[in-house]
């Protein structure tokens, strides 16, 4: 049996920015680089000296190709990537802004990771991870992929291993609202560890105040919740306490892209080193403030060396 700190799984796309800034269909020129919600959190692990695998697959293609040889470089584990001869690699196209959120166009409906399903990875038997990581995007990509997702997340329960699931919602892949709560409620109700955003557990409860969504899952048997409040910081509630734990004040935004999937990095290694829940919690707001002051989705995600250092300078808002 072999076993990773860390297994998570989903779509990894290659991302072209745009050099300029304007309309996506003026721009000329864009630079390449690697988008997937998984992978940023999978190179934040693994920046920080975690043993993380990361599932998926893409096509035999230099997008594909581009793909494997970033996580590579990054030390992230690639054993569990196919290839498929039939199949290409989803792309994306970014806008340039000069703050807040860029414009993306996606190219992923054709994708290879769009119908990988269970039968594509048989060798799962013989593998463990000591966390998986989740989020709602490969929900919505595919019935196999969903199907492929929720073995994942039985396997996990039955290794009695902890969950993390980021609902991370992108309504345009679902075809309608309704299928997007029932399906990413299923699985965020079973999650040890949920980090929603204030919105995304708005529209997913029905409740407004962070305490009212907190208290929805709780009561649902999740252990930690944390509701990312953007530059306020995030709530934090588990049955034995709650609070605010207050933002990082940043020089300047300069794209919120990868923020969530920074902010995941922060707590979930943050309870690896056996920080508490507000600790851990604080150095996730670390790493989303990084992120954001960061052009790129994975750029800002620091090794630890950069981190302590971040963290020691870093102004409480």
């Amino acid at each position: 049996m072999k076993q990773f700190d860390m297994l998570t799984f989903g779509e990894a796309m290659g991302m072209f920015m745009a050099n300029t800034k304007g309309n996506l269909s003026k721009v000329k020129e864009f630079t390449k680089e690697l988008a997937g919600a998984e992978t940023n959190v999978s190179i934040g692990m693994a920046r920080l000296g975690f043993n993380v695998a990361w599932l998926s697959k893409v096509g035999i293609d230099p997008i594909g190709t581009y793909i494997i040889e970033e996580l590579q470089k990054e030390k992230v584990n690639i054993s569990l990537i196919k290839r498929d001869s039939e199949k290409l690699t989803g792309f994306q196209l970014k806008e340039k802004v000069e703050a807040g959120d860029p414009f993306v166009q996606y190219y992923r409906s054709f994708s290879a990771a769009n119908q990988m399903s269970c039968e594509d990875f048989p060798e799962l038997a013989q593998i463990t991870a000591r966390h998986y990581h989740m989020t709602g995007i490969p929900l919505a990509l595919s019935n196999p992929v969903r199907e492929l997702a929720e073995h994942i997340l039985k396997k996990a329960k039955t290794e009695g291993k902890t969950i993390s699931f980021d609902p991370n919602l992108r309504p345009s892949l679902w075809k309608n609202e309704k299928e997007m709560i029932s399906v990413i409620q299923s699985f965020a109700c079973r999650a040890d560890w949920l980090f929603p955003g204030i919105s995304e557990g708005a529209l997913l409860t029905g409740f407004q105040e962070p305490k009212d969504i907190a208290a929805y899952y709780l009561d649902k048997g999740v252990g930690l919740v944390v509701i990312k409040l953007g530059k306020e910081g995030a709530y934090v509630a588990t049955q034995q306490e709650n609070g605010i734990v207050p933002g990082i004040k940043v020089e300047r935004v300069a794209d919120t892209v990868g923020a969530g999937d920074g902010f995941a990095v922060g707590v979930i290694s943050g309870l690896f080193d056996g920080l508490s829940y507000f600790e851990a919690v604080q150095r996730a707001n670390a790493i989303g403030a990084l992120a954001v002051m960061s052009a790129g989705d994975k750029e800002g995600l620091p090794t630890r060396t950069e981190l302590e250092q971040f963290m020691k300078r870093g102004a409480v808002v």
